[in-house]
């Protein structure tokens, strides 16, 4: 084989393999699991990276200066929550029973959340004539 060809071939594997390397490695980076508030805890891990984490918010809301803690209560087993702390504006829907998906991760077995969405439930609800 002539060297002309084998510095070709190296070429193309070299790049071949950097891009392969490139989108494994964003895919990883950008993934997220979304998860309730049951499957959460059955994890058994305090310490969870890059999680979605959906339920309903409890009675327990404080504002504590520039944060907010709340707890995220499971959906079907209220009696299963996590207590979550948002930095960040609140939402105008967000309050007591309000569905919320928080995007954040957990340290300890508390949920640290960088992002908080509400649903708004009157866009959701049938509307009467």
């Amino acid at each position: 084989m002539k060297s002309s060809k084998k510095i070709y071939i190296l070429a193309a594997l070299f790049f071949i393999g950097g891009f392969l390397y490139l989108l494994f490695s964003s895919i990883s980076e950008t993934s997220l699991y979304f998860l309730n508030v049951s499957e959460a805890l059955a994890t058994g891990k305090k310490n969870i990276k890059r999680i979605r984490l959906f339920g309903k918010v409890g009675n327990d809301i404080k504002m504590n200066g520039d944060y907010l803690e709340f707890s995220i209560l499971d959906k079907k087993d209220p009696s299963k929550k996590i207590t979550t702390i948002y930095h960040g504006n609140k939402p105008d829907t967000f309050g007591v029973g309000s569905e919320v998906i928080v995007e954040g991760e957990m340290k300890n077995g508390i949920f640290f959340a960088s992002q908080l969405m509400t649903k708004c439930p009157s866009k959701y609800k049938k509307r009467t004539q």
